[in-house]
C-alpha cells in the first residue's frame, strides 16, 4: 500500500508540473533570504548579545586558552623532548619496533622543514580530541544506557557522519569568527559522533549473563555500569577512540582553511598555487602523524585490554617501566631529556638538518606533466585519460540524470530502494532525493551525484579486483597491508596533491581521489569477507570439480555476499566525502557550492549546498544500508 501511494502522487505531480528535467519552481523553497538575514544577524550581533558573550565567548577562550597551553608545552619540550616522550611511551605500549616508528617519523617531520606546523597541528589536535571523546563518550553513554536516548540520538549522529567536513566550518565561522576557537569546535563535532555510536554499541552489546549475574549479586546500577559494562564495552570504546583520532586529524586539515594554521594551512596554500613540492613536504607530516597516532592509540587498546602477564619473563627495563611508577618514569625521563636538549641549545630543530623537497619534486611533476600529462604513444597520457573519462562517463551520466524528468528519476530511486530493502527504505530515499528538489539545486544535486556514481563504480571495479587477489593469496595479504594501512590514516585532503599533479583541475581529478582514498576500505572488507568463507564448502565445491572461476563466483562471492554489501555502502559514503573536497579542484557541482559560501561568507549557499549533500548521503545510504542489516 505506502509504495501504491507514493507512486500514485508522484503520478499527480507529474502531470500537475510535466516538463523536462528541471525541478518545478513552484516546488521550490527558496532559503537565500531567511539565511542571509539570519547570518547577518549573527554577525552584527556576536560581540553584544548575551548568548554570545557569557557563552560563546568562554568557550571560544577556553580553546585558545587550551590549545596555547599545549603548544607552549610542547615548544617548552623542545624536539628532543617531544621524540622522546613519543619514542618512550610507543616503547612502552608495544615495544622497540613502534618506538622506532615513532621516532623516525618524527624526526622526518623535522627534517622536511615542518617542525613547528607539525607542532600546531598536534596541540590542535590533543584538545580536539580529547574534548571528542568526552563529548562522545557521554552521548554514547546516554544512548548505550537509554533507548529513548538511542532512538533521539541515531539520526543525529548520522546526519552528522554523512554531513561534509566542509559544511561545519561556515556556521563555525559565524559563530567564532575566523581562528582556532573555529577550526577546534568544528573538528569536535565531526570527530564525536564515531566515539558516541561506538561506546552506544559497546555498552548496549554487554554480555547479558555477566549483567545479570552482576545484577544478583546486589550491585548498584552505578557499579554495574563501571565493574561490569564499561569494561566489557572496552575494545568498543578504544576503537571509537581511534577513529576519534583519525577523523579529528583529517578535521584539523580541512579546518586550516578558517584559520587553524599548521600542517594543513600549509598543504592548502601549496595547493591554492598548485605548488605539488611545497603541499607533499607538508603533506607527509600529516600522514605520519596520523600513523603515529594510529598506532599508539591501537598499541594502548590492546595493552588496556590484555595486560602483560606478571609472572612472564619480561626484559628488565620493561618490568621497570611497568605500573603507574612506569609512566611517572617515562613522563620523567623525556623531561630530562627536554632540559638536556634546551641546555646544548637544541630547543628547536635546527635548520641545517633541514632538507627541502619541493624542488626536485617540482621537476619531477614538471617531467611528468611533460612526458606523461599527452603524447604517450599507444595508451596517451594523463590529460587524454582524464578527458576521455569525463566526455564518455561523467558528461553522458550527468546529462542522462539532469535530462530525465524529476519524477521519473524519483520514481527510479523508489523502485531500487524497494530492491534493496523496505518500503520504509524506497520512501525514505524518494523523500531525502525530493528534498534537494525542494531547497532549490536540483541539477547541482544531479551533477553531484553523477560524480559519486562513476566514482564508485570505479572503485569498486578496482577494489573487487585487488581483494580477490588478496584473499587467494597470502603473500599478497602481506604485501598489501602495510599499503592499506597507510591509505586509510591519509588524510582525505592529501588525496587531492597527487591528483593535481597528474591530472590537472576538474571534475575528472577529483573523481580520481575520491577512488584512491575509498578503494583501501573496499579492499580490506571485501577480502576479510572471501577469507571468512567457509572452508568446508570450499572444499566441497572443489570435490565436485568446480574450477577456480566457479569457486569464486558461484561461492565465494553468495557466501560473501553481507561483506560485499557492506564494502558498497562504504565506497558510497567515502566516495560522497571526496567529491565534495573535489571543489577545491574544480569539481564544482555542490562541492564547489560549499566552498565558495565558505570563502565569501555566503551562508544560504555553503548551508543549501551543505543540506543537498546531506539528502544524497542518506538516500544513497538507504539504498545500500541492508548490508548492514545482512551482515547482522
Amino acid at each position: 500500500m505506502p509504495p501504491a501511494v507514493a507512486a500514485a502522487a508522484l503520478g499527480v505531480l507529474a502531470v500537475l508540473y510535466p516538463g523536462s528535467g528541471s525541478w518545478p519552481g513552484a516546488l521550490a523553497v527558496d532559503l537565500s533570504g531567511p539565511l542571509g538575514r539570519a547570518g547577518d544577524w549573527i554577525v552584527d550581533h556576536r560581540d553584544s548579545h548575551p548568548v554570545f558573550l557569557y557563552f560563546f565567548g568562554h568557550v571560544s577562550n577556553v580553546v585558545v586558552v587550551s590549545v596555547r597551553a599545549v603548544y607552549t608545552l610542547l615548544l617548552a619540550a623542545g624536539w628532543s623532548g617531544v621524540v622522546a616522550l613519543a619514542g618512550l611511551l610507543a616503547w612502552r605500549l608495544s615495544g622497540v619496533r613502534l618506538a622506532l616508528t615513532s621516532t623516525a617519523a618524527l624526526a622526518v617531520c623535522g627534517l622536511l622543514g615542518m617542525w613547528v606546523p607539525t607542532m600546531q597541528t598536534l596541540a590542535l589536535m590533543v584538545v580536539a580530541v580529547l574534548a571528542s571523546v568526552l563529548v562522545g563518550g557521554l552521548l554514547g553513554l546516554a544512548a548505550g544506557l537509554s533507548p529513548r536516548a538511542d532512538r533521539a540520538l541515531q539520526p543525529v549522529l548520522q546526519t552528522m557522519q554523512i554531513l561534509p567536513a566542509f559544511a561545519y566550518l561556515l556556521p563555525m565561522v559565524l559563530v567564532f569568527g575566523i581562528g582556532v576557537p573555529a577550526a577546534v569546535l568544528a573538528t569536535v563535532v565531526y570527530a564525536a559522533p564515531p566515539m558516541a555510536r561506538l561506546t552506544a554499541l559497546g555498552l548496549r552489546e554487554a554480555d547479558a549473563g555477566v549483567m545479570e549475574a552482576a545484577a544478583s549479586l546486589g550491585t548498584t546500577g552505578r557499579q554495574r555500569l563501571l565493574t561490569a559494562r564499561l569494561p566489557l564495552a572496552r575494545p568498543q570504546i578504544l576503537l571509537g577512540v581511534n577513529q576519534a583520532i583519525m577523523m579529528g586529524l583529517s578535521m584539523a586539515v580541512i579546518a586550516s582553511v578558517i584559520g587553524a594554521g599548521g600542517l594543513g594551512d600549509r598543504v592548502y596554500q601549496a595547493l591554492a598555487s598548485v605548488d605539488v613540492g611545497a603541499a607533499l613536504a607538508a603533506g607527509v607530516p600529516i600522514v605520519l602523524l596520523a600513523v603515529v597516532m594510529d598506532r599508539t592509540a591501537h598499541a594502548a587498546g590492546v595493552r588496556l585490554a590484555s595486560p602483560p602477564d606478571a609472572s612472564a619473563q619480561r626484559p628488565f627495563l620493561l618490568r621497570v617501566f611497568d605500573g603507574w611508577y612506569g609512566r611517572v618514569l617515562t613522563v620523567l625521563a623525556a623531561a630530562a631529556v627536554a632540559v638536556a636538549g634546551r641546555m646544548f641549545g637544541a630547543a628547536q630543530w635546527p635548520e641545517s638538518w633541514t632538507v627541502s623537497p619541493a624542488e626536485p619534486v617540482n621537476r619531477a611533476v614538471a617531467w611528468m606533466t611533460d612526458h606523461l600529462y599527452s603524447g604517450v604513444p599507444v595508451v596517451g597520457g594523463t590529460a587524454e585519460w582524464a578527458a576521455g573519462f569525463t566526455g564518455w562517463v561523467l558528461d553522458p551520466l550527468r546529462s542522462g540524470l539532469q535530462g530525465l524528468p524529476w519524477w521519473l528519476l524519483l520514481l527510479l530511486v523508489g523502485a531500487v530502494g524497494l530492491l534493496a530493502g523496505t518500503w520504509r527504505t524506497a520512501l525514505t530515499a524518494v523523500l531525502a532525493l525530493a528534498a534537494t528538489g525542494v531547497l532549490g539545486v536540483w541539477e547541482p544535486s544531479l551533477d553531484t551525484l553523477s560524480q559519486v556514481l562513476a566514482s564508485v563504480a570505479v572503485t569498486l571495479a578496482l577494489g573487487f579486483a585487488v581483494a580477490v587477489g588478496a584473499a587467494g593469496s597470502e603473500r599478497a595479504g602481506r604485501l598489501l597491508r602495510p599499503v592499506l594501512d597507510v591509505c586509510q590514516t591519509m588524510p582525505q585532503f592529501v588525496y587531492l596533491i597527487p591528483v593535481v599533479a597528474l591530472f590537472g583541475v576538474g571534475r575528472a581529478p577529483a573523481a580520481a581521489a575520491a577512488v584512491v582514498y575509498a578503494v583501501p576500505a573496499v579492499v580490506r572488507i571485501t577480502a576479510q569477507g572471501l577469507r571468512e568463507v567457509d572452508p568446508a564448502v570450499v572444499e566441497s565445491a572443489r570435490s565436485l570439480g568446480a574450477t577456480r572461476s566457479q569457486l569464486l563466483w558461484q561461492v565465494r562471492m553468495p557466501l560473501a555476499r553481507p561483506a560485499l554489501l557492506l564494502a558498497v555502502n562504504q565506497a558510497v559514503v567515502l566516495v560522497l566525502a571526496v567529491v565534495v573536497i573535489g571543489g577545491l579542484v574544480g569539481g564544482g557541482a555542490l562541492g564547489y557550492d560549499v566552498v565558495v559560501g565558505l570563502a565569501k561568507g555566503e551562508l544560504a549557499t555553503g548551508l543549501v549546498a551543505g543540506a543537498a549533500i546531506v539528502c544524497l548521503g542518506v538516500m544513497l545510504d538507504r539504498i545500500t544500508q541492508p548490508a548492514k542489516g545482512v551482515r547482522a
